[in-house]
């Protein structure tokens, strides 16, 4: 899979994706544009699959990704444990359309 850079550093990226994944962890789905939604679709279900793991090291790894405890609390007593039975597949993708400011292709990225 290629890098999608999304227009943007390598440190806003990063930022930018973290707290995507943050989103979809806090509030279980996020409305956003379909590029942004397939770069952080690997990252939610590789937090999923840390948070599954449930130990210490895999605790530390969310969290030193996440930047927010709320996030890595959810992530490991919530989310987690519903997918306990679930080999991967965890997030899904909807198109929506169009954007009405900039007519920008829109996406629907939620836990299944």
């Amino acid at each position: 899979m290629a890098l999608q850079k999304l227009g943007r550093t390598q440190g806003h990226r990063k930022a930018l994706l973290r707290s995507l994944v943050a989103s979809v962890l806090l509030h279980g789905r996020i409305e956003t544009t379909e590029g942004k939604a397939r770069a952080a679709k690997p990252l939610v279900d590789k937090m999923i699959t840390l948070g599954k793991r449930g130990d210490l090291h895999a605790r530390r790894q969310a969290a030193a990704f996440l930047n927010n405890p709320e996030a890595v609390r959810k992530l490991f007593e919530e989310v987690a444990p519903r997918y306990r039975d679930r080999n991967g597949g965890y997030t899904r993708l909807l198109k929506l359309g169009p954007r009405r400011g900039d007519a920008a292709p829109m996406s629907l990225l939620e836990l299944v």
